[in-house]
């Protein structure tokens, strides 16, 4: 496993990318309510990652057509965005999406409610949030890197939510995925250790039901198999001497 250190160019670059990609979401956010469709929130999210002079790095990425992934209540991830598919009241969208600034990618998600959600789906999305910030408290140089992966897993389990285990964070920097893979479920060993400069892209997919997920037939979107709500919220985050910084937070 080679884990890239960045230098402090890089990490100059890296902190770019990701506030222009916060920026994005900030403005996507906005437009989310019901009546628009996904494709209408891709096109939007494509103009605004082009503006500031930046590629969608999700575009064409082995061969995937969209520039962000749009995920509609039981999609895990990997939802394609579609003029068809209209928002209604109520529903759960994760958007997951990233750009390419001066070689440099950035990565992040976001789980957000269509106008008034239910009691369930606001305490999925707000609990999921709040296990990512439980998982990088461990995120520091000198602890290991499934010290985050235990800790997420701590967060969840008091309610008896289901951890996605097929699809993990990953490390980040001149390639969208880079080492290490970062489940956001316990593991038995302690993994690499964590060192000062590492970028990471650390996202927890927790589902209402079970873990089990499932590929539809368009060979990416990912949906829970008992057809539960899902929600995902992830940051690309720099590890440091002391507490992290989260590179892509607005």
């Amino acid at each position: 496993m080679a884990i890239t250190i960045k230098s402090a160019r890089e990490i100059a670059l890296m902190r770019e990318s990701c506030k222009l990609l916060a920026d994005v979401f900030q403005n996507l956010e906005q437009a989310i309510k019901p009546g628009i469709s996904t494709m209408d929130l891709n096109i939007l999210a494509d103009k605004l990652i082009r503006a500031h002079g930046c590629i969608p790095n999700f575009l064409n990425y082995h061969g995937y057509p969209a520039s962000i992934c749009a995920s509609v209540n039981d999609a895990v991830v990997h939802g394609i965005p579609d003029k068809n598919y209209i928002l209604q009241e109520g529903d759960i969208i994760s958007i997951d999406a990233g750009l390419i600034y001066k070689g440099y990618h950035s990565d992040m998600a976001r789980t957000f409610g269509v106008g008034t959600i239910s009691e369930e789906a606001r305490l999925l999305i707000e609990r999921t949030r709040q296990s990512f910030f439980d998982g990088i408290k461990m995120a520091k140089a000198g602890n290991y890197l499934y010290d985050i992966s235990n800790a997420i897993d701590a967060s969840i389990k008091p309610y008896g939510y289901g951890i996605v285990r097929d699809l993990v964070g990953h490390g980040i920097g001149t390639e969208l995925h880079e080492d290490p893979q970062i489940p956001n479920f316990a593991q038995k060993k302690h993994g690499p250790k964590l060192r000062a400069g590492m970028t990471l892209a650390i996202e927890p997919m927790i589902n209402i039901g079970r873990a089990d997920v499932e590929w539809l037939d368009d060979d990416w979107t990912v949906v829970t198999e008992d057809g539960s709500l899902s929600a995902h919220y992830e940051n690309t985050i720099l590890v440091t001497d002391g507490e992290p910084e989260i590179l892509t937070l607005y």
